[in-house]
């Protein structure tokens, strides 16, 4: 059975696109590389396939490809942190 790489991002603003997060964690070695993983529908985002190269990655989705996950946090946030819910 192969291991699963787990990496945690943490963001600096409020998000990060898809391409953008693919090449800051080293998953793609260029944007161009990136878009393309995108387009040949390679990526997931929360278990879902994700074509939207420039979707909206926010703090607590987690984003899969070929063994990896990406947990993205909060800025400041601790990796055992949950992602904290918003009063409605």
């Amino acid at each position: 059975m192969a291991t699963l790489n787990q990496i945690t991002f943490e963001l600096r603003g409020e998000f990060i696109t898809l391409d953008r997060l693919l090449k800051a964690t080293g998953l793609a070695e260029s944007g161009g590389r990136a878009k393309t993983m995108v387009a040949e529908g390679m990526i997931q985002v929360d278990g879902r396939d994700e074509l939207r190269k420039t979707a909206k990655i926010r703090a607590g989705q987690v984003v899969s490809l070929h063994g990896t996950r990406i947990r993205v946090i909060a800025p400041g946030a601790t990796e055992t942190e949950e992602p904290k819910e918003t009063p409605t």
